[in-house]
Parts: C-alpha cells; sequence; structure tokens
C-alpha cells in the first residue's frame, strides 16, 4: 500500500475512534453535570473525517439520537462524504477516461 493511502487509513481510523469517544465522553458528562462538548465540535470532527465513528458513538450511546438540528447536520454530512467517496472511487478506477474525447 503506497504511503499516502497508509496515512489516510491511520488518519480515518484515528479520526474516527476520536469521534466515537467524543460521543461517549459527551453523554457521560451529560449524565454527570460536567461541561459539555459542544455541538459544533462534534459536527466537525464528523465532517474532516470522523462520521462513522459519529454515527456509531450516536447509536451505541443513544446519544443525540434526536436532537434538532443536529441529527439533520450529521445526515447531510454522511451524504456529502458518501457522494464525494463514490466520485473518487469513479475518478481512480479510470471509468470516465471514455469521456475524455468529449470534453
Amino acid at each position: 500500500m503506497p504511503f499516502a493511502a497508509t496515512s489516510l487509513l491511520c488518519f480515518l481510523v484515528a479520526i474516527n475512534v476520536a469521534s466515537f469517544c467524543q460521543f461517549w465522553y459527551d453523554k457521560h458528562a451529560a449524565r454527570s453535570g460536567w461541561r459539555r462538548i459542544r455541538e459544533r465540535t462534534l459536527l466537525e470532527t464528523a465532517f474532516f473525517g470522523g462520521s462513522i465513528g459519529a454515527m456509531t458513538g450516536r447509536q451505541v450511546f443513544r446519544h443525540k439520537t434526536r436532537k434538532e438540528p443536529f441529527r439533520t447536520h450529521l445526515m447531510l454530512i454522511v451524504l456529502f462524504q458518501g457522494i464525494v467517496a463514490v466520485a473518487c472511487a469513479i475518478l481512480a478506477s479510470g471509468y470516465l477516461d471514455a469521456f475524455a474525447g468529449l470534453f
């Protein structure tokens, strides 16, 4: 595996673990009456690659599952990342090379 791909994979694993842990801590803080993690911080971590960890943390800890507009914003982030992932896969596969002469 090339260095760039390995680095990207390590980054994604780390940010998803961090995102999952943020949801655990925020749920624990909510129950304990401690200072909470801002919703913006949770969403930013998801946006920058931690959406799988965020979605998993939401379900495992049953945290922010009904909270609007947080839920909608997180779903939009997941949708956006899915579209980007599919676009990257198509570009990497060379599928669009057949259309290069058209443009």
